[in-house]
């Protein structure tokens, strides 16, 4: 190779490593034309290599929609299950670049069950294509990718009105559609609103302005996402650094390492640490083996400071003299994505940055009908809906406002039991726990209440179906631990929706707050120092494990009442079983409603094999092991 054209070739990287990135997302209806519209604009941006072209013609002539044309949906639809019914599931990414920019798009599902998929490509977008099929009009999934789009802070939307060939290229259909959409929108948050005509299928001001549409004079889908300004807020913002690592090769040396989320630093800056608010000053900043004079949004780096500071991961630095607020309560927008339910009562990991903290779904105030964006109450969540939620959390993080900014306001929940991500978030403002409630200091404690009654409280939770024998077994053993001078409690499931639950039915959204209200009573019980037994069914492992993490080591005893479903139903005390079957208890566990099994209780018992006396003896054995590991 000549120098001459080493020269182009750097001068070419150079100038590429120089444009900024697009992040631009395709939403739609099914059968809008989607993948088509962005394998037509690689094609035509000549950002297909030879052998891809070649395969491609071949997997249009076998899987193909367009007869002996080329079908340039089968570039996105990379799953064969989406090829083989000629829809999108997952997100595809596909990255391409002009002497312009540099664009990073990402295709979204057009189907009402993937409208998960939808969020995980808008929550990084700058752009929405959303796209209408000229024949269809504005339909209720241009709605709901709409108000999606709006809720993820998409502050720019290009109409899209596409398969503009199927209607003569008429005017009068494009203007009808724009001014459709205009209605729709005007409660939506889009700073601007780019309406282009096209045809993906034809080409069509895709890249080259249409000559069968001399009536419209307005920009090229690509001409407009090469020239609209999304520069980022983030660069002028106020400087916050999640810190993801505490970098800690030797002893000599401890930095921090995260990723800029948004302003910038220089050597010599004062910053804050949050939670803690403790003050330092940049002592350097390192990328790699190089030190840097500043670091700026989206820079990977590793802060030093000039003192010893306590700083963890998911602490945030920030910039001193404008620092973001830490909250441990607040109310948010939350999407989920999860095919179990959720409810209020339950308790999640929640994920912000590199913070990792408890969260309990305190309160769900109403949720959206995304098709008409009307509010309506719940007390659950299913799969895709969109709720305005309350959530509580065992400590403080810091954060903004989504709005303002999209790293610091967004999280995820993880479900506990599952390690799945079962929602994402966006924080809209923090809520003020009332001033004038505080935690009472008390003269006399929990070990002096232990000491008089000579023993420490716990709580023996035991689980199982109704008839397994729960409250027979706990009914046994508290008559021979009182006559041996234990101070103890049942607290027994029917008994307490005679009284404290009352309001509470069996939905599964009532039992988790059953639950809730059961594991803070007994925690109280515990503290004055008794042995507190609760014999409910408490279906769900996620409430078993809340109650748990209330109580110190030793002082939660789970005893699973292992006793098979159709023993239990033979027995039927109540006649329980028989009403489930004529569905006329349609939530009744082990019929109507599931039950999730303990996967490690400390204690097992089976009724149908051992007789009650023996497992109240078994039992007893038991507590004395852990009143000599626990004793005063």
């Amino acid at each position: 190779m000549d120098a001459t054209a080493e020269a182009r070739i750097e001068a070419y990287l150079d100038e590429q490593a120089g444009l900024d990135t697009l992040r631009f997302i395709t939403c739609g209806s099914v059968d809008d034309g989607k993948s088509t519209l962005i394998g037509r604009m690689l094609y035509e941006a000549q950002q297909i290599f030879d052998d891809q072209l070649a395969e491609l013609k071949r997997s249009s002539k076998k899987q193909g929609t367009q007869g002996d044309e080329i079908d340039f949906a089968l570039l996105v639809d990379g799953l064969a299950a989406e090829r083989e019914q000629g829809i999108t599931i997952d997100v595809a990414y596909r990255f391409f670049a002009t002497d312009k920019r540099k664009f990073i798009v990402a295709d979204t599902p057009g189907h009402e069950q993937y409208t998960r998929n939808m969020v995980t490509g808008a929550s990084t977008a700058d752009v929405a294509v959303i796209l209408i099929d000229a024949r269809q009009g504005v339909l209720t999934q241009t709605r709901r990718h709409s108000f999606i789009a709006s809720l993820l802070g998409i502050r720019h939307v290009v109409l899209a009105v596409n398969k503009m060939d199927l209607v003569g290229y008429n005017q009068s259909v494009f203007d009808g559609i724009v001014d459709a959409y205009a209605a729709m929108a005007k409660g939506l948050s889009f700073a601007t609103v780019t309406p282009i005509p096209l045809s993906a299928l034809k080409g069509d001001n895709v890249i080259q302005r249409s000559a069968r549409m001399k009536w419209y004079s307005g920009p090229t889908l690509l001409g407009y996402l090469g020239s609209v300004d999304v520069r980022r807020a983030s660069a002028a913002a106020p400087f916050r650094f999640p810190v993801q690592w505490v970098n800690r090769p030797n002893l000599d040396f401890r930095g921090f390492s995260g990723s800029v989320a948004q302003g910038q630093v220089a050597v010599g800056e004062e910053v804050r640490v949050l939670p803690s608010g403790e003050l330092a000053t940049v002592k350097s900043i390192l990328l790699g083996e190089r030190t840097l004079p500043v670091a700026v949004a989206d820079q990977a780096v590793t802060l030093t400071l000039d003192r010893e500071v306590d700083v963890s991961r998911g602490d945030v630095l920030v910039a001193s003299r404008s620092p973001c607020e830490t909250t441990d309560q607040f109310e948010a927008k939350i999407v989920w994505m999860d095919r179990e339910q959720g409810y209020a009562g339950r308790t999640y990991w929640l994920k912000s940055g590199a913070a990792t903290v408890n969260a309990t779904l305190s309160e769900v105030k109403h949720r959206y009908n995304v098709n008409t964006f009307e509010q309506s109450p719940a007390r659950a969540l299913d799969l895709n809906d969109i709720a305005v939620a309350k959530l509580a959390l065992d400590r403080p993080i810091a954060f903004e406002p989504f709005a303002q900014s999209r790293p610091m306001g967004s999280f995820v929940l993880i479900d506990k039991q599952t390690n799945q991500t079962v929602a994402a978030g966006m924080i809209d403002f923090a809520l003020r726990r009332a001033s004038n409630v505080h935690r009472q200091a008390v003269s006399v404690n929990r070990l002096s209440r232990a000491s008089l009654n000579g023993h420490r409280g716990k709580v023996l939770w035991f689980t199982g179906l109704s008839g397994s024998g729960k409250s027979t077994i706990a009914n046994a053993l508290e008559l021979k631990l009182h006559n041996e001078g234990y101070r103890t409690y049942i607290l027994d499931g029917d008994n307490v929706r005679l009284g404290l639950n009352k309001d509470l039915g069996f939905s599964d959204a009532d039992r988790v707050e059953n639950i809730r209200r059961i594991a803070e009573v007994a925690k109280l019980m515990a503290d004055a120092g008794l042995i507190v037994m609760t014999a409910f069914i408490s279906p769900f492992r996620a409430e078993r494990q809340m109650a748990r993490e209330l109580f110190e080591p030793g002082e939660f005893i789970e005893v699973y009442v292992s006793t098979p479903l159709e023993v239990a139903e033979s027995r039927d005390p109540k006649g329980l079983y028989k009403k489930a079957r004529r569905g006329e208890l349609p939530n009744f566990t082990g019929i109507g409603s599931r039950y999730e099994e303990p996967l490690d209780p400390e204690l097992t018992y089976d009724t149908a094999e051992l007789p009650i006396e023996r497992i109240v003896d078994d039992i007893r054995e038991k507590i004395r092991f852990y009143d000599q590991d626990f004793s005063i």
